[in-house]
């Protein structure tokens, strides 16, 4: 390291025309700049700098060196600017993982205005129902939903989505009206693997309660293949709202008890670190807190 300094030093000394003009640049005194100088040359044996009262000029030797030296210092400063610009603007390559329940709409909504502002951006996106290893698979954000187990990650909140009762019209028609939480039981469902049913809590909207633990006949670990057995008419399923929220609009799926709800599902963003987070991270997050508490 003391070498690589030296030659930074040298490079400086030879842009600036002197050793004065060296020491002001580097914050050090004309008689350090000297001395790094000195030793560079005593460690590779040449004189580098033929030095005079009025002026330094090079060697041959110190011409082909200060190339080498000045590309070095020329890609430092690069290397420099380049964090800055991470650190400051979005720029370069966004990893992002999600659930595949986000594989339609919620991302692209979210993320196409800051792509669009932020030519510099690129995405990419992994989609799994499964929990990945960030470090490993080199992930800046992850979306995750429910409880996280991971305390070595950080979490950020972005949302709260409602939970939604529902079952296709062609499903609902071969039942008999379901009007009170105690017929939950005798339906079929359709489970995701990762998000087991367990306890249901239902609230009614006269602040009663009811708790139901119905044992799934139908389980996926994706979340669209389940929802495509709950449209083919298989069973009563509990989904995020929004990710249904054109089905619900189309008729395609019909709220079951509408008037009981169930506890929201959280919606966080997570990265691998606790220091700084670069520009791309922070603006990423921030645009998919504004789009998904929508």
């Amino acid at each position: 390291m003391d070498a690589l300094r030296r030659m930074a030093v040298f490079a400086m000394v030879v842009d600036k025309g002197s050793m004065n003009g060296a020491a002001r640049e580097l914050g050090m005194t004309p008689s350090a700049v000297s001395q790094h100088i000195s030793k560079l040359e005593q460690q590779h044996g040449v004189s580098l700098l033929h030095r005079t009262t009025r002026k330094l000029t090079l060697t041959e030797a110190g011409s082909l060196f200060y190339q080498g030296c000045a590309d070095m210092l020329a890609a430092a400063q690069l290397a420099e600017q380049r964090l800055l610009e991470l650190r400051d603007a979005p720029v370069g390559e966004l990893r992002i993982a999600a659930p595949t329940g986000f594989a339609g709409a919620l991302l692209s909504e979210a993320l196409t205005p800051l792509l669009s502002a932020h030519s510099g951006l690129k995405l990419r996106l992994f989609f799994h129902d499964e929990m990945i290893d960030l470090v490993d698979n080199r992930i800046d954000l992850a979306l995750r939903a429910g409880v996280l187990k991971d305390s070595s990650l950080v979490a950020r909140h972005l949302a709260d989505w409602p939970n939604v009762l529902c079952a296709s019209p062609a499903y609902l028609a071969r039942q008999s009206a379901i009007t009170r939480p105690e017929q939950l039981s005798a339906l079929q469902w359709v489970a995701l693997s990762d998000r087991k049913l367990g306890w249901l809590a239902f609230e009614h909207a006269d602040g009663s309660c009811f708790t139901a633990e119905p044992d799934a006949r139908l389980v996926s670990n994706n979340i669209v293949a389940a929802r495509q057995f709950v449209l083919a008419g298989m069973g009563v399923a509990v989904q995020p709202e929004p990710e249904i929220r054109q089905e619900l609009a189309d008729g395609r799926l019909l709220r079951v008890l509408p008037e009981w709800s169930l506890p929201p599902l959280a919606i966080y963003a997570v990265t691998p670190r606790r220091d700084i987070q670069p520009a791309k991270v922070r603006y990423a997050i921030e645009a998919l807190r504004a789009s998904l508490s929508k």
